[in-house]
Formats: C-alpha cells, sequence, structure tokens
C-alpha cells in the first residue's frame, strides 16, 4: 500500500512537469545566455500574476546546476512589489530547454521554451505543463510589433488560445 501510495505521489508531482501534446522544447539551447532579466510582455492569464504590472524573470545560475529564478512584478492596488523566489532544474540536459521550476518544493511545475531568437537571445515563447500557461518574454520592456505578430502566430498554431493573451504594462 506505501508503494501505491508512493508511486501516485511521484505521478502527480511529475504530471506537472510534462510538455504539453506535441510541442517540442528547443534543442542547442544555451542557458548562459538565456540568464539575466526579461521582461514579460504578454501571458495567459494565471492566479500568480493577476493584478501586476511591471512584471520581469531573473535567472541566474545556482552552484548545484540549477537555476535561480525570481519573478518581480507591481501589485497594481497596493503600489508594493511582489516577488517570487524559485530554483529550476534541467530535466532533459542543459542544451534542452525544457526545465521543472519550483516555487514551493516538492512541487514542480514545467518550463519549457518553445520559440527563441537564436541570434541574441532577446525574445522567447515559453509554455508551462499544458496549454493553459504560456507566456511572452523579451529583453526590453517592448518588442516589435512583427516579431509579437510571428510569436503570437506561432503560439496560435501550436494550439493555444492567443486571444486570451494579456499583455503587460511594462
Amino acid at each position: 500500500m506505501k508503494f501505491l501510495v508512493l508511486l501516485l505521489g511521484a505521478f502527480l508531482l511529475a504530471g506537472c512537469t510534462v510538455t504539453p501534446n506535441g510541442i517540442t522544447p528547443l534543442e542547442n539551447f544555451d542557458i548562459d545566455r538565456y540568464l539575466g532579466t526579461w521582461y514579460e510582455i504578454a501571458r495567459l492569464d494565471h492566479r500568480f500574476e493577476r493584478g501586476l504590472s511591471q512584471i520581469t524573470a531573473t535567472y541566474s545560475k545556482r552552484p548545484d546546476s540549477g537555476i535561480d529564478v525570481l519573478n518581480r512584478g507591481l501589485d497594481n492596488k497596493t503600489g508594493k512589489w511582489k516577488e517570487a523566489k524559485g530554483r529550476a532544474y534541467f530535466i532533459s540536459g542543459p542544451d534542452v530547454a525544457r526545465l521543472k521550476v519550483t516555487f514551493f518544493w516538492p512541487f514542480y511545475g514545467g518550463y519549457n521554451v518553445i520559440a527563441l531568437d537564436r541570434e541574441h537571445y532577446a525574445n522567447a515563447l515559453v509554455c508551462g505543463p499544458n496549454r493553459n500557461y504560456l507566456w511572452i518574454l523579451a529583453r526590453t520592456r517592448q518588442l516589435d510589433e512583427s516579431v509579437l505578430q510571428q510569436l503570437t502566430e506561432k503560439a496560435e498554431r501550436l494550439g493555444f488560445d492567443t486571444s486570451q493573451l494579456i499583455f503587460v504594462d511594462q
């Protein structure tokens, strides 16, 4: 019985780190170029960032081969900054942009980079474990309209409901 409970628990925890069906995280990924601060340009709604503006995600290396994650946003009602600190680890090796991230151990969620400006690492399309989680990120507070359109169209082709995107006030 204990074994079944442990197996079920492991299955439930791992289930949040999957990649959505039909979506492949990028290969030949260079984490060193991805590190640093990213501005959230758009996202699908979820409770963690509801009511926030000026949202950023900052990534830095950890001594245990993981990545420190600092998500930050301004609460529009209180005028105070909110922060969430977490850590992420590669699932399929450091050259595949498929990670598991936790803000509340032992619970992990999927973090999959599915599109990226390979030349400059200047913008990215990121999804979670299913098609309810999607972010468009950029190194600058604004993203060229044509690039935003390309990323939005790619997300739509991959089955995300882009009509529900929230564009973040930066």
